[in-house]
């Protein structure tokens, strides 16, 4: 079938390319209008589709013994955590929109994820976030930073769910293209999830919650391309939120949901009502008919196509029992909310948008969507000649430091090492007082679920420079250490949910580092035994300049059967002796230290092996059961002498330890080789630490006792803890504000 140039034309101007175009017109027999093109525009995005990703997504583990609902069947990913409670969890990026207008991006991110946690029924009760961006040294990078938190805290605050872990990296990759990922957790009885699916011929379809305006037209074919010069003129594709509405549709939905009349329910996301119609209409082999002069709108005379693709924020879309539409219609008039028929289920699989009575589009809900029609790309990759330059790091060649005082300082003051309390400090983190880390710090949340004596453990975790410098090593790396800090923190990891941040899916160097992060992934995954339940692919977070770090984030959620299992990171009293536990090594590689303060950024990710790794956390896990153990911390970003000195702020207790002559020093103390934690524990459980690590063929290294109020290392004073403390905590606050 030939087609007229003009919509060949306004096809392309939308993002779909030639080859798509004709296949649009093949799939439906007839050349498409322009709202239909719209449409494709929108679902064939890779925002919505996965067409560059999704080939390598389905080589990701997904099944396990904990799992309720596997990857891509609904909203969010859903594990059992026993006596019939589910979690459901789910991170995703705001990436394209937050470049742009920081405040509303973060802040709509941050709506958006809690939507697909209680349009499953659940009630939300954690929120976490991976944030990453520039130099701080340049200007418009705190301006980002400054919009972004803005965001997130007024956001989350008003909404009334406490933020209860995240992270904040910096690199100079990350300029003008910054990184917001969010994650939402939620608790729910498993035997009340509600399905995004329409089903039942006649059932009224209902649009809920806000009115639909022209913010956030084409926002999934915005977060589908580079970011440059002339993003800015896309502003009218960032949508604008309203926390207070979010909390109304929460409450609304949570009440509706008990009532048992709804069939299915999904969340107006990206492409807003064209991608819940046709999503909901193909998950259950329906159609719909949907009219579109009835949707509640802020404009007036809203053209068809802007009333389809708009992604106004606090909208969802409800498939009712027919016969039951009043209790809906009560509930949400209680509220305060629309609750507005726009449609009914049919049963031929088609979706036809009518305006006024015109029939305005007509298009099979199968070739729309992702695992249906949508195009899958099976993109070329290469490994770049970086890759290789980097594995000839050789650390010998580097002196070590005359004045190991002095780096401690200087390692300490670093962005990606110091504390980010400006940023937390913006956040509500005790609203709900179930979050028991504002008491008792730990490696990951622990969130206390009322009614029980449970908790669900959270983290979100990755180290973009490692997978950076070693795609596969690096993925293997940020999986590992979420499940680390949750072991750490007296949980058992049970999944994951990831956030994928890359470039350009085009550029085979790119897409090599893609590939190759999903296959480490997927390897730990199994490992760890923590199945992938969904997430979010990000790409083309790409400027002028270049690629971001590829960044997959790793959201990991485990369970506590005990809340007095919480061990947290702090050190708790004078005279208890301090262990390392795992293998030091002579590794600087991908290091803090090796990367911003040698200047060194050409190197491989740091040490690391499965086998010793999985050991650890079995041993871990063991010992906290045991209770023996007084503090526990993973050894991460900056090191052995990072995290010894982050034990000791909690209480401001002083530490006298050793190094290990047989590493280098530097190695020794800000190495980053992974598998390794610090515990502290009373002398008298000394014998039993070292028996059980010897029968489990752990490697257990007495470092020295918690004394005094100093940082004393081989007899050496370093300075008092408060003085690091102090430096910990206001070095990054005099970056970003710009004081002496």
């Amino acid at each position: 079938m030939s087609l007229a140039p003009e919509t060949i034309d306004a096809g392309t101007k939308l993002g779909l390319t030639v080859e798509e175009i004709q296949s649009i017109a093949d799939k439906i027999g007839r050349e498409p209008n322009f709202t239909e093109l719209c449409i494709f525009s929108v679902m064939w995005s890779e925002h919505c589709s996965y067409k560059n990703s999704i080939k390598w997504l389905k080589t990701l583990p997904r099944d396990g013994e904990n799992m309720l609902v596997k990857a891509g069947e609904e909203n969010a990913g859903v594990v059992d955590i026993g006596d019939g409670i589910g979690c459901v969890f789910k991170i995703e990026s705001h990436n394209h929109p937050s470049a742009i207008e920081p405040y509303q991006g973060a802040a709509t991110g941050v709506g958006g994820i809690h939507r697909d946690i209680f349009t499953m029924g659940a009630r939300p009760i954690a929120a976490l976030n991976s944030l990453r961006f520039g130099d701080l040294k340049d200007e418009k990078t705190k301006w980002l930073l400054s919009g972004v938190v803005k965001g997130i805290g007024d956001y989350g605050n008003c909404f009334g769910v406490p933020t209860v872990a995240g992270e904040t990296f910096f690199d100079a990759s990350y300029e003008g293209n910054p990184l917001v990922n969010a994650m939402s957790v939620g608790t729910i009885d498993v035997n009340h999830i509600i399905s995004a699916t329409a089903a039942g011929v006649g059932n009224p379809v209902f649009i809920v919650g806000s009115d639909t305006g022209k913010d956030g037209i084409g926002g999934a074919s915005f977060a589908s391309k580079d970011i440059s010069e002339d993003s800015a003129t896309d502003l009218p594709a960032v949508q604008v939120g309203d926390p207070f509405q979010e909390k109304l549709l929460l409450e609304a939905s949570l009440e509706l949901a008990k009532t048992g009349t709804i069939v299915g329910m999904q969340d107006m996301g990206a492409a807003g009502i064209t991608c819940s119609t046709s999503e909901m209409s193909a998950k259950g082999e329906v159609g719909m008919n949907i009219w579109l002069d009835k949707v509640p709108t802020r404009q007036k005379n809203m053209h068809p196509f802007e009333i389809l693709l708009s992604e106004s924020q606090e909208r969802m879309l409800v498939v009712l029992e027919k016969g039951k539409e009043q209790e809906a219609l009560d509930i949400f008039e209680k509220w305060d909310l629309n609750c507005v028929q726009i449609g009914e289920v049919t049963g031929d699989g088609i979706l036809n948008y009518y305006m006024n009575g015109e029939l305005v589009a007509q298009l099979p809900a199968y070739e729309l969507v992702l695992g249906g029609g949508a195009p899958v790309y099976d993109r070329a990759f290469t490994e770049p000649a970086y890759f290789a330059e980097y594995k000839k790091f050789d650390m010998n060649q580097l002196a070590e430091p005359s004045d190991y005082i002095k780096v401690a300082k200087e390692l300490t003051a670093l962005p990606n090492i110091a504390s980010k309390r400006w940023v937390y400090n913006q956040y509500d983190s005790m609203v709900g007082i179930n979050n028991t880390n504002t008491n008792q710090p730990s490696d990951a949340a622990v969130t206390r679920i009322v009614g029980t004596n449970k908790a669900i453990v959270s983290t979100v975790d990755c180290n973009a420079r490692y997978v950076n410098n070693d795609p596969y090593r690096g993925a293997m790396i940020a999986v590992s250490e979420a499940a680390r800090n949750i072991v750490c923190s007296g949980g058992e990891p049970l999944a994951i949910t990831n956030c994928l941040n890359f470039g350009n899916p085009q550029k085979p160097e790119v897409y090599w580092q893609f590939v190759e992060a999903i296959k480490g992934m997927g390897e730990a995954c199994r490992q760890h035994n923590t199945p992938v339940t969904g997430g979010n692919v990000s790409f083309y977070n790409q400027n002028e300049k270049g690629p971001v770090f590829p960044t997959p984030t790793i959201g990991m959620v485990g369970r506590m059967e005990d809340l007095s299992l919480k061990t947290g990171l702090g050190f708790q009293k004078e005279g208890d002796l301090i262990y390392l536990l795992g293998n030091s090594q002579n590794d600087l590689a991908g290091s803090e230290y090796l990367a911003n303060l040698r200047g060194i950024k050409a190197s491989p990710a740091p040490y690391f092996n499965m086998e010793e790794e999985k050991l650890l956390h079995q041993a871990i896990y063991q010992l906290v059961r045991k209770r023996i153990l007084s503090s526990c911390h993973d050894i991460a970003d900056g090191g052995l002498l990072t995290t010894l000195l982050e034990s000791a702020y909690v209480h401001e207790l002083g530490f006298e330890v050793s190094t290990d002559n047989s590493f280098r020093k530097d190695a020794f103390l800000f190495g980053e080789a992974q598998g390794r934690v610090i515990v502290s524990l009373s002398s008298s459980h000394a014998a039993e630490l070292e028996s059980f690590c010897k029968e489990m063929n752990l490697n257990c290294q007495k470092l020295g006792v918690i004394k005094g109020n100093s940082a004393v290392i081989d007899g050496v004073s370093f300075e008092t803890i408060s003085f690091f403390k102090h430096l910990h905590l206001t070095s990054l606050e005099k970056e970003i504000l710009g004081n002496n």
